[in-house]
């Protein structure tokens, strides 16, 4: 949990401005939920790992010496949407449409780009099962990370389904899928050597154990696939889509939840070719996700050379149902905010103008009686439409003009006895020393305009 200062800030209301604008023009409607949730709202829907990461809150007053937990931090935002949909359902739109940006806690160990507390910047969509939602999610994030600067990243596409009809044929019975896929997830952190160790603590054969891996491994699967020429694929990506297709549908054959579950990614291949994020998409069977609460398509955004994930999601079309009753489907992704804001630190993919200045201009005072005369000033300035700090006592120029440039503040105003009398202001630039006397009455479209030349330059 962090502090962030005026820099952090900027930089994380800038990356927040522009998901905001592009979600909503995909036609996403903002939604807030409270930091604390009844804690049995959050256990049982995130696996066993996740109930563990839970910052649980002790029961209060005369319950406090029970040390028994009743509430508990938020642990994502998708669980607390499905509550807000059971409970106002009737309220919402038929097709719901939401994004929600808000912090998220997990009694986590922190690394680089995992923290415990965090903001999550989550699109979902409520209502369908078709695979337009799928693509129309895939655009939007596609959109969002282009719009950040981001140009070479990978959207990887699997399915729940299709992975229960690959672990039914490498031989891992159905009371061991969801430890087989809780290892499987972790797949690109630890290795297949240290994924085989966590099957064998899991209890899951040896033998099976190894054909999984055998199938997850991605250089094979790469190989196997042949990045066969296709006259539909315009990029690597395609072609391997394609191609890993028709391997999906021989290996899990006849599997009938496996079959449909291909058969959607096919749908979703198929649709996001009308986007631009088509040629970023790519099928990968080893990805697992460990969530337990989803039941069709996944999905991870992968940049090279970074460990992890910059945001990812999928299918949860139970989770509703789970709070209502009712049968509700549900699709969603979860950027990571934290972790993109690390990367654009590291890879200097902010804008330099983001710096900023603490101020268009400063207002300096010539004496303590003259401070009333100041402050009218600053008054003034910040009417005609500029952001202008005030020097809070009276100090020597030379000072009031060091702190200033520690400010990066462009522009100081000095307003003394004699420009006073005259109803002058003399106006000194920052940068390049400059220093001009206009009238009072001017003297906000005077740095209105030096403002906006040295925006231009």
């Amino acid at each position: 949990m962090r502090d962030f200062l005026p820099t952090d800030v900027r930089r994380r209301e800038y990356v927040i401005r522009i998901i905001r604008e592009v979600y909503e023009r995909y036609g996403f409607e903002p939604l807030e939920t409270p930091a604390v949730e009844n804690i049995e709202t959050l256990l049982g829907k995130y696996g066993e790992e996740g109930n563990q990461l839970i910052f649980k809150i002790l029961k209060r007053g005369e319950h406090a010496r029970t040390g028994e937990a009743d509430l508990a931090l938020r642990y994502d935002l998708t669980v607390p949407l499905a509550r807000v949909v059971a409970e106002y359902g009737e309220r919402l739109p038929k097709f719901f449409k939401r994004y929600q940006i808000q912090p998220v806690w997990r009694a986590d160990r922190p690394a680089r780009g995992r923290f415990r507390e965090f903001y999550q910047c989550d699109v979902d969509a409520i209502g369908s099962r078709s695979m337009v939602v799928e693509a129309e999610v895939f655009a939007a994030v596609d959109e969002v990370l282009r719009t950040l600067g981001f140009k070479n990243f990978t959207i990887r596409l699997n399915h729940r389904q299709v992975l229960a009809g690959v672990l039914d044929a490498a031989g891992i019975p159905a009371e061991k899928h969801s430890d087989a896929l809780v290892a499987l997830d972790k797949l690109d952190k630890i290795g297949a050597e240290g994924v085989a160790k966590e099957f064998e603590s899991r209890g899951i054969n040896s033998e099976a154990g190894r054909n999984l891996l055998d199938f997850f491994d991605v250089e094979s699967l790469e190989r196997a696939a042949g990045i066969v020429a296709d006259e539909r694929a315009e990029t690597e990506n395609e072609a391997f889509n394609v191609a890993m297709l028709g391997r999906l549908v021989e290996y899990v054959g006849a599997h009938e939840a496996g079959a449909r579950g291909v058969e959607e990614l096919r749908k979703i291949i198929e649709y996001s070719s009308s986007y631009a994020s088509r040629g970023r998409i790519k099928i990968d069977p080893s990805l697992a996700r460990g969530l337990s609460y989803y039941t069709g398509a996944i999905m991870e955004v992968s940049v090279p050379d970074l460990a992890g994930s910059l945001g990812g999601g999928g299918r949860y079309d139970n989770l509703v149902g789970m709070f209502s009753g009712k049968d509700v489907p549900a699709c969603g992704f979860s950027l990571g905010l934290e972790r993109i804001i690390v990367v654009m630190t590291e890879r200097e993919m902010f804008p330099p103008t983001l710096a900023g200045a603490a101020a268009d201009v400063m207002v300096t005072v010539w004496n303590e009686e003259s401070i009333g005369d100041s402050l009218a000033l600053a008054g003034e300035l910040r009417a005609a439409g500029l952001s202008v700090d005030m020097y809070p006592e009276a100090d020597k120029l030379g000072k009031q003009f060091k702190y200033a440039s520690s400010r990066g503040v462009p522009f100081v105003i000095v307003i003394g006895d004699e420009e006073r009398k005259r109803g002058e202001v003399n106006l000194k630039n920052m940068t390049t020393g400059e220093q001009q006397t206009v009238s009072r009455e001017s003297a906000g479209a005077v740095v209105l305009e030096a403002a906006r030349r040295r925006g231009e330059e």
